[in-house]
């Protein structure tokens, strides 16, 4: 990204926290509905990927079901955006109330243990808002990771953002953030990972939607090493102001195998809970980017 591109780019998302609080809800819904509608409508490259990326995972839409669904999609993913840039504004009561999470008992008895919990989600919904309810509404502080952006002035804003949330941030910089989630884990802490994605050549390749993608090592990686729980979350929007969310049983660690074996048993497992969730919330995955390997570039892609 050119010096220019990343002070413009850092630029609006500073307008967008800055602003978009400030806005009547009506009016904030609004305007980021039109944005979802008007970047839907140009059909730019993120746009067919997304439909691209939806095609696998409803193989049997048709073209125009699927054109619905990613103009749906856009709208979710401008929702995010809108309640990201609201959501520090929020009281710890209007958190509480936009989203509803089923099947709470796995992550408070997981807690209550003291024997750490890793807690791994797609890009489904808005993890922003879920993280905020854990903090607010559970009262548990937790262990985040967040990819380096640029410009570097973005990445600190959005570091700054998740902080005032409650969360500890760390950087994804090659493995120093691993021992760090470890310790937090054998402390009988809490960390929450985005772990649908992963491209690197440590990347696990799973089956998904019946192709080959890769995720993470880190999460089975963390639960071997130090006998947290390792517990899937899917979260989806359905049509209210309240963001639905599910906290599926732990992934197992195998008995026997190697600890690769034992590394692609459990993220296949992650993938299989992720790919329920959005099976059932296809809209609501925010999957702008290539994915499975067939899709890739022949050197591959680190977008």
């Amino acid at each position: 990204m050119s010096a220019l591109k990343g002070r413009i780019t850092g630029g609006l998302y500073g307008l967008g926290w800055g602003a978009v609080k400030k806005l009547p809800e009506p009016a904030a819904a609004a305007l980021f509905r039109t944005i979802a509608d008007r970047t839907w409508k140009r059909r730019g490259k993120s746009v067919l990927r997304l439909e691209s990326n939806l095609a696998r995972v409803v193989p049997d839409a048709s073209a125009e079901r699927l054109a619905e669904l990613s103009k749906a999609g856009m709208r979710s993913y401008m929702r995010y955006w809108m309640e990201s840039f609201r959501l520090p504004t929020w009281t710890p009561e209007r958190i509480k109330a936009s989203i509803d999470v089923k099947d709470t008992h796995h992550l408070t008895e997981g807690l209550d243990a003291g024997k750490g919990v890793i807690v791994a989600l797609p890009h489904l919904g808005n993890w922003d808002l879920a993280g905020a309810w854990v903090t607010t509404d559970l009262k548990v502080p937790f262990t985040t990771v967040a990819e380096r952006l640029e410009p570097a002035t973005l990445y600190d804003r959005f570091v700054a953002y998740r902080e005032g949330l409650g969360m500890e941030v760390l950087p994804h910089s090659g493995g120093a953030a691993f021992g760090t989630l470890a310790r937090r884990l054998r402390a009988g802490g809490l960390i929450c990972l985005v772990a649908d994605r992963d491209l690197s050549a440590s990347g696990v390749e799973v089956s998904f939607f019946g192709a080959t993608a890769r995720m993470p090592a880190g999460p089975a990686l963390l639960a071997q090493q130090t006998g947290a729980l390792l517990l899937p979350v899917t979260l989806w929007y359905d049509g209210t102001p309240v963001m639905g969310a599910r906290v599926h049983p732990a992934i197992e660690v195998p008995e026997e195998g190697t600890r690769a074996e034992k590394t692609a048993a459990m993220t296949q497992g992650l993938a299989d809970a992720f790919a329920g969730g959005i099976a059932e919330h296809p809209e609501d995955w925010h999957m702008l980017q290539r994915l499975w390997l067939d899709d890739l570039e022949p050197r591959g892609e680190r977008t």
